[in-house]
């Protein structure tokens, strides 16, 4: 891990822990609650071009952005957005293009490793145009996130709580069990509900990121914020005991393979928004999905289910006693080519007016302190946008801050020996010495 990332994961935990990702209800956020949150950007319109842009949101999720883009292509009617969702391979897809000198104009990534990465080949443009914008409308801790050597280069755009369970009220009901608190009774909650004829778990195994979430969460609980630390770092190796004991506790859920939609087999087969809608209908094929705070936002236009009432989520549970935690993430905006109409799209997206058309959807936490609390369309999301301030402890995802070979590739990396290990949960020592091996290469020492 590079000295950059290192800083990145600790200004992001100093940020979101003073409140300022929650981006809403803190008396410390600008104006966060005023009626006046989402003021227009007062940039000039009267520009005109064409802009490509490769991001990582699809489905409804993508369908929100174009939202997003809709308003910016109305405020600036000369300049059209052409937004190509390329999912879980938005890493190699923009390596590819860099390595081949045709990057998209901008992109949206979830990796601050990615991005500097980007930085070291000379591939992106400084945001220094934007910067009044973010050091304005964003915590001061958090709009040092994307400063590279001095130089704004990426702004996180769309935060995200990674630390919650989203489950089906009537399949809770059905079963008789009720949100738990910690993972002794998680697990217990498991096997009544699937007693009762649901599965417990959806898992969307094809998706490996999921995977990665799933086991961070567990390991901050477990090991504590000292060794999450280290191990983001590549300071301790994969096959210290601490890793071993989180691969155990999720192969109490991996191996429990009734109580998963579609088995063992199934899940590997089953992409994440499929996890999700899983669990958002009636009658439930799963009971509960181990996702973050977007989840609600991949259904909302194929469910009929409502919040508190049809759907609803807790916390990650505690483990051994741990106190509240939050394993977060955020997905950022970088700039490869420098052009008018790139320039006022990345600004347009930096700004309340524009973040306040996604959260309006839901499924997204905005990182920009104008958006009112009063935006998010419903008490579930606002809860969870509100979280991360309230955590005893916070860590950025350990993955996006691997580098990509590791930890933000699909089909390689952290993403498969997980997906192998969803495969082979009693194979610890194995998949932890895999583990290893991968990031060893990866962080090359």
């Amino acid at each position: 891990m590079t000295r950059t990332s290192k800083r990145v994961a600790a200004v992001f935990a100093a940020a979101t822990l003073a409140g300022g990702l929650a981006a809403c209800g803190s008396d410390d956020n600008k104006d966060s609650g005023s009626s006046e949150s989402a003021a227009p950007t007062t940039a000039s319109t009267d520009v005109s071009g064409s802009v490509s842009m490769t991001g990582i949101w699809s489905g409804d999720e993508q369908k929100s952005f174009q939202a997003v883009l809709d308003a910016f292509e109305a405020k600036y009617p000369n300049v059209k957005v052409k937004y190509t969702s390329a999912g879980d391979n938005t890493a190699t897809v923009l390596s590819t293009a860099v390595e081949g000198g045709n990057p998209p104009d901008v992109a949206a990534v979830g990796q601050p490793g990615l991005v500097k990465e980007f930085q070291e080949k000379d591939a992106l443009q400084p945001l220094d145009f934007a910067k009044d914008t973010i050091d304005a409308e964003y915590p001061e801790s958090l709009a040092k996130l994307g400063d590279i050597d001095g130089k704004l280069y990426s702004f996180v755009f769309k935060a995200a709580n990674k630390s919650t369970v989203w489950y089906n009220v009537a399949a809770f009901k059905n079963a008789g069990v009720e949100a738990p608190s910690d993972w002794d009774a998680f697990l217990e909650n498991a096997k009544t509900i699937g007693a009762s004829g649901t599965p417990a778990y959806s898992i969307g195994g094809a998706d490996g990121w999921t995977l990665t979430d799933l086991f961070e969460n567990i390991y901050l609980r477990q090991a504590g914020a000292d060794k999450y630390d280290q191990l983001t770092n590549h300071e301790i190796a994969w096959t210290d005991q601490s890793v071993k004991d989180a691969l155990t506790a999720m192969g109490q859920i991996f191996s429990d393979t009734k109580n998963i939609v579609g088995g063992t087999s199934g899940a590997l087969e089953t992409e994440f928004p499929g996890s999700v809608e899983n669990v958002f209908v009636d009658p439930a094929k799963g009971a509960q999905v181990m996702e973050g705070d977007f989840v609600p936002g991949v259904a909302a236009s194929k469910t009929k289910l409502k919040p508190e009432t049809g759907y609803n989520q807790f916390p990650f549970p505690s483990i051994n006693g741990s106190g509240p935690a939050v394993v977060g993430g955020g997905d950022s905006i970088v700039l490869f080519k420098d052009s008018e109409a790139g320039q006022a799209l990345v600004e347009f997206l930096a700004s309340a007016e524009a973040q306040t058309v996604w959260a309006k959807r839901g499924g997204y936490s905005s990182p920009n302190t104008k958006v009112a609390a009063d935006v998010y369309p419903d008490a579930l999301t606002k809860a969870t946008a509100t979280a991360i301030a309230s955590a005893d402890t916070f860590r950025f995802d350990m993955s996006d801050l691997a580098p990509a070979a590791f930890g933000g590739t699909a089909g390689q990396g952290e993403w498969k020996a997980l997906q192998d290990f969803l495969q082979k949960p009693d194979d610890v020592d194995g998949t932890a010495a895999e583990l290893e091996k991968l990031a060893a290469k990866a962080y090359k020492n």
